[in-house]
């Protein structure tokens, strides 16, 4: 007989945010969503000041395919150890200092760029701080996967998530407005944007004090070497050199291992649950490319937008991730991703209307409102349904393969946004960004059939989570 889950009360549920594990992944959320928008939507703002076309702004958002591609280096996150850093800090911490010093470095170096004279240059630094974020994410998200129970999980994601819509808000509508103050707010001035991005770069320390005062997850490294250690001796067995075999078990157990794992737990259906996440934030990522290029030919001032994201951006930002963990929580994780990705869809439809409006503050501020809203309780759910995807014994890798997938068919597309709104307008190309959503909407449905869903959101199916750690 089946014992009925107890729905924990609202209070409960809200008191969970408490936990210094939870208040741990708000700051880490921070350092990973700072630099996101540094080398997308508020790189676009600053390049259309610039007088750079939309087709280049377009094609300069291909730097963040990084994200999408993260899934080819995150086997040597996920188990390459750093010399002497490992040693003191742990492997998950070292990775993510290493990674956050790495997004500091360039995000100078985009500071001492110049669009106009040489767009290489500053592509080429905004292409070493994706790299280097998608580094950090991918160590970050494993940290977060070890370092609690499930219980803790939705709470962790809607933390991590607000401190990073948080950090999208700094870097977006806080460079906004840092860019004007120091710099014009109705005209091109390059030292205003210079010391923005020296101002991000510095708001890095965040995640680098965070990983300096945070513990080092527990897991069990030893089982990790044993396993690789009995691969290497069979392979020694079937005739190969020491060299050889000691570099077979490592890509064996690093690199398809965690593929492996995944398509054994879920069989055919994994090809669903990819689809999936390939589909699900399409709607959204090729619309962000020209929302601020969007802003700007409507003649709204750095301010105005920085205004309006600062204040009702980042009220709504805590709502919409705190709300969406809540919500996870009680009513599961599929009944929650049905909900974001129709909120998220419709909301771009909002956008088209403001095309046709014109320049309105009052209407920004309705959409910039329910847009984060949406946006914080649909990456709540996502986040949480692919952590209960993930085997904790290749957390780092399996995650990153999700969240690449997640992203690259988006960012690939996003690539050619500016090429479309230059032929259709921006109106029909926000409608045609809500019409993205769709395959999402039907693939939830088709999911749900085929994975049984916990009422805590969890996988609960006959290919249930091993763990081989």
């Amino acid at each position: 007989m089946t014992t009925p889950r107890t729905v924990p009360g609202w209070l409960q549920s809200l008191a969970i945010y408490l936990e210094p594990r939870v208040l741990t992944l708000l700051a880490l959320g921070f350092s990973s969503g700072l630099p996101l928008l540094l080398v997308f939507g508020t790189l676009s703002f600053w390049l259309r000041e610039a007088e750079v076309s939309l087709t280049d702004i377009g094609y300069m958002s291909w730097v963040a395919l990084a994200y999408g591609f993260k899934w080819l280096w995150s086997p040597l996150v996920d188990r390459l150890s750093l010399p002497l850093l490992s040693r003191l800090m742990g492997r998950r911490r070292s990775w993510m200092l290493l990674s956050q010093s790495l997004v500091v470095l360039a995000l100078c170096g985009m500071a001492l760029s110049d669009p106009q004279r040489d767009l290489g240059h500053l592509a080429l630094f905004a292409l070493l701080v994706a790299f280097a974020s998608a580094t950090q994410d991918i160590v970050i998200d494993a940290f977060r996967i070890e370092s609690a129970p499930e219980r803790l999980q939705a709470a962790m994601a809607a933390a991590y998530m607000t401190g990073y819509r948080l950090a999208m808000i700094m870097a977006g509508a806080g460079a906004l407005a840092l860019a004007a103050w120091l710099g014009s707010n109705v005209e091109y001035d390059l030292e205003g944007w210079r010391q923005t991005y020296f101002i991000m770069a510095a708001l890095m320390g965040v995640g680098v004090l965070t990983t300096l005062l945070c513990h080092e997850p527990d897991i069990d490294l030893a089982r990790q070497s044993e396993d690789q250690v009995a691969r290497k001796q069979m392979l020694l067995e079937r005739g190969w050199s020491h060299g050889m075999a000691g570099t077979g078990a490592w890509c064996i157990e690093a690199i398809w291992r965690p593929f492996a794992d995944f398509f054994e737990r879920y069989g055919k259906t994994a090809l669903l649950i990819l689809a999936l996440i390939a589909c699900y934030r399409i709607s959204d990522v090729v619309m962000g490319v020209m929302t601020n290029s969007f802003y700007v030919d409507l003649q709204f001032s750095k301010t105005e937008v920085a205004t309006i994201t600062k204040v009702y951006g980042v009220i709504m930002t805590l709502v919409g991730a705190s709300l969406g963990g809540v919500l996870v929580m009680r009513f599961g994780t599929l009944r929650i991703l049905m909900l974001g990705a129709v909120l998220t869809a419709t909301t771009n439809l909002l956008f088209s209307l403001l095309g046709q409006v014109g320049h309105s503050t009052w209407l920004l501020t309705v959409i910039i409102s329910l847009d984060n809203l949406c946006a914080g309780i649909a990456t709540a759910a996502f986040v949480t349904y692919l952590s209960s995807l993930t085997n904790v014994a290749f957390s780092a890798t399996q995650y990153a393969l999700f969240s690449s997938i997640m992203l690259l068919l988006p960012k690939f597309l996003a690539g050619f946004s500016g090429t479309i709104v230059e032929q259709i307008g921006y109106s029909h190309f926000f409608i045609g960004t809500a019409l993205l959503g769709i395959p999402a909407m039907c693939l939830i449905p088709l999911v749900a059939k085929k994975v049984k869903i916990s009422a805590s959101g969890c996988t609960q199916d006959k290919r249930s989570r091993k763990s081989e750690g």
